[in-house]
């Protein structure tokens, strides 16, 4: 089968694979779109695998403010080389996690991160729910286990969908910009800042801002 241009262009705006890469994929896979875009992902997380070993030491803290200083999220991503660090497409990488961050607010980078504790209290209040909705202790089991696997999904940044493409998780992006980048990158830290958090409102405050809200 022919391989347009055209075809090489829309994976490459799907994927962010390179323009060979691309190409090698759609002849591969005889033109299939969707194959093409397995393809190079199982090529990507075939190198990241490789290079997961390899020192990662140098890198970026991003800092990214939003909301005119309402928001902010710090966040550390390593790679290899200080050339690497850098270039304009590290910097975009590590400014699209951060912004995903500001969005999504997870709470950890990575599973391992959730304490023992946290996760059995989780388990605990999935199970009596599972109990109170009458279902037998199989079902309940099993109910647990899938609500467990979403709570991680919805907290850990790293299985969290991206928020500008939720065709991928930021696992996958970060796999992709290691393909792209021929460098082990790991996204290791972040912290993410809301102005206020944690802080109680002054009473004085809460009744201005019903009184907005009743003259709105």
């Amino acid at each position: 089968m022919s391989i347009s241009a055209t075809m090489v262009k829309d994976l490459r705006g799907k994927t962010g694979a390179g323009i060979l890469d691309c190409k090698k994929a759609l002849t591969e896979t005889e033109g299939d779109f969707e194959a093409a875009v397995d393809w190079l992902k199982a090529k990507g997380m075939a190198i990241a695998a490789k290079k997961a070993s390899r020192a990662a030491t140098e890198g970026t803290v991003f800092a990214y403010i939003h909301g005119g200083g309402k928001l902010g999220v710090l966040l550390e991503v390593n790679c290899e080389t200080d050339f690497v660090a850098r270039g304009d497409e590290f910097q975009g990488f590590a400014k699209d996690v951060a912004m995903h961050i500001a969005a999504a607010s997870p709470r950890w980078v990575s599973r391992d991160e959730a304490s023992a504790e946290e996760v059995e209290r989780e388990k605990a209040i999935f199970l009596q729910q599972a109990i109170e909705s009458g279902k037998p202790e199989h079902i309940a089991e099993k109910m647990v286990a899938g609500k467990l696997e979403k709570f991680f999904k919805e907290n850990c940044l790293m299985e969290q969908e991206f928020v500008k493409d939720d065709d991928k998780n930021i696992e996958e992006l970060q796999t992709e910009f290691i393909a792209k980048s021929g460098e082990n990158v790991r996204i290791r830290r972040f912290t993410r800042w809301t102005l206020g958090e944690g802080l109680d409102k002054k009473a004085d405050d809460f009744v201005e801002e019903v009184a907005r809200m009743a003259q709105a």
